[in-house]
């Protein structure tokens, strides 16, 4: 599981905004082929979703 349902269910956010921050995490973190990946078997985007959703890694919205 990505993470725990109760906190999904609970979140006041924007899921559009999070689950493009998730797909851009994913994306790093395949490029640059982060160790994490491995301690997590291998799943990348459970790996980012989990990232961006508990805010270990924060992100920002671009204005263009």
């Amino acid at each position: 599981m990505i993470f725990p349902l109760e906190q999904l269910v609970e979140y006041t956010g924007n899921v559009y905004e999070i689950t493009c921050a998730s797909i851009r995490r994913a994306f790093q973190l395949s490029m640059t082929r982060d160790a994490s990946i491995d301690e997590n078997g291998g799943k990348v985007v459970s790996l980012a979703a989990r990232q961006v959703f508990t805010k270990t890694v924060e992100y920002q919205i671009e204005k263009d």
